[in-house]
């Protein structure tokens, strides 16, 4: 079992919750933080004490009060995380259910188990932290069957370019130019007009606005 957890997490009861399921699964260092800048620190002094954590669990968003941070939210603090400490595994336990923000956490950043917060969540938690002992990957079983629908898997960076540009308010014409500039390719207005209207028909979308509005519920943009 791991032996020394940093948790970062915002809410008391929930933090109470963590540190109580670590301790009956035998973890015997615990310490929880909740401010991500807060949680860096506490990562770096574990560091150079040359007893760093062996597993972070994070959640995704924090709320913001009057104090002052640089690290606004869990995707920031793994980053920043990692960039000092590779390999520590990640567990991310969090109310966030945006399909495409699990895949990107899960495919980009990598993290080692993605377990949503819900009745069933602190078996699921026990579950996850015993697969990444293990050396897999754990999914909560509520959200890995949307990572599964092929609309997700037929989305690429090129699309998140053209949608997030599209709620921007900029125009197909001015889009044609943008990515000229950038040396975004395809670039030409006709290939642009053909992947919103590809995009539109992955998401059921009846308009382009349908379109705008269904990308940001599902954490595209």
């Amino acid at each position: 079992m791991f032996t020394k957890v940093l948790i970062a997490e915002d809410f008391d009861s929930i933090n109470i919750a963590l540190i109580q399921t670590l301790e009956n699964m035998g973890v015997k260092e615990i310490e929880h933080a909740k401010y991500c800048d807060d949680a860096l620190l506490k990562a770096k002094k574990a560091i150079q004490d040359k007893a760093p954590f062996d597993l972070l669990i994070s959640d995704l968003s924090f709320e913001t009060d009057y104090r002052t941070v640089s690290l606004t939210s869990g995707e920031e603090l793994i980053a920043a995380i990692r960039k000092i400490q590779p390999e520590i595994p990640v567990l991310v336990y969090t109310v966030e259910d945006k399909t495409f923000v699990i895949k990107s956490l899960i495919e980009d950043v990598k993290i080692n188990a993605f377990v949503h917060k819900g009745r069933n969540s602190i078996s699921q938690l026990k579950t996850a932290m015993e697969t990444i002992l293990f050396g897999g990957t754990f999914i909560s079983q509520n959200v890995a069957h949307a990572l599964k629908e092929k609309s997700f898997n037929e989305i690429e960076d090129y699309d998140v370019e053209i949608l997030s540009h599209l709620a921007k308010g900029v125009t197909i014409e001015e889009m044609e130019q943008l990515f000229k500039l950038k040396d975004i390719k395809p670039n030409s207005k006709s290939y642009i007009e053909k992947r919103v209207s590809k995009l539109k028909d992955i998401f059921k979308a009846k308009t382009t606005i349908h379109l705008i509005s269904l990308s940001k519920d599902l954490g595209i943009i």
